[in-house]
């Protein structure tokens, strides 16, 4: 990623480097605790709710292209049961890794003219920006990748019913009468006949009782 706007150092989710400084070798341990920012998570699948409090545990190394970040974020997310559609929540803990490169160096750490020179190499690329870079962008893509795509409140989650929704974990004995499609239109004709009988025997007792009335 080529760097573009300047970063806010008040971002609690960009980090400064320059304690840290060149020296091939030099580590920096940072623990930090921020307030998760809107949709970090799967959309309308499983997230962190925005606001919510991640603690960040990062490790800094300073390397020969730029300083590498090794690190691990929990949080708790909550989402959405993809069976039986109950609220799920679950303790998450992601790891990443990135290499943000200096401005001023190619991928073997050696230092060049003008920065940025190969765009499509760049756009691979995470970058640091005054000695600053954004965890933001990393943290995102880890947490997408340690959440679940289909979440379930328990592995034998039986779901709803298919006919009526009813939760089958309530009623496990819960079912429907199963009817032969082939006899389904024999019935319905069954029913029109039975119908039809009512009406004619109805229509003959009415006829019975105007005679005997005369």
């Amino acid at each position: 990623m080529a760097p573009n706007a300047r970063l806010d150092h008040r971002n609690p989710l960009v980090f400064d480097t320059h304690e840290l400084g060149r020296r091939p070798g030099a580590l920096q341990r940072l623990t930090r605790t921020i307030d998760a920012p809107a949709d970090l998570g799967i959309q309308g699948v499983i997230g962190v709710p925005e606001g919510a409090p991640v603690e960040l545990e990062l490790r800094l190394e300073s390397v020969m292209e730029g300083v590498l970040v090794t690190g691990t974020a929990r949080a708790q997310a909550e989402g959405e049961c993809v069976r039986c559609l109950e609220p799920v929540g679950l303790e998450l803990e992601a790891d990443f890794q990135e290499l943000f490169s200096y401005p001023d160096a190619d991928d073997r750490g050696r230092v060049i003219a003008e920065p940025g020179d190969d765009a499509e190499d760049d756009e691979d690329r995470f970058f640091l920006e005054d000695g600053l870079f954004d965890l933001e962008p990393l943290l995102r893509d880890a947490v997408v990748l340690a959440l679940p795509m289909q979440p379930v409140c328990r592995e034998d989650c039986p779901g709803l019913c298919s006919e009526c929704g009813a939760l089958l974990a309530d009623d496990p004995d819960h079912h429907h009468d199963a009817v032969d499609i082939r006899w389904a239109a024999l019935q319905g004709l069954a029913g029109s006949l039975e119908d039809g009988e009512k009406d004619e025997m109805s229509g003959a007792e009415a006829g019975v009782d105007e005679k005997q009335e005369k």
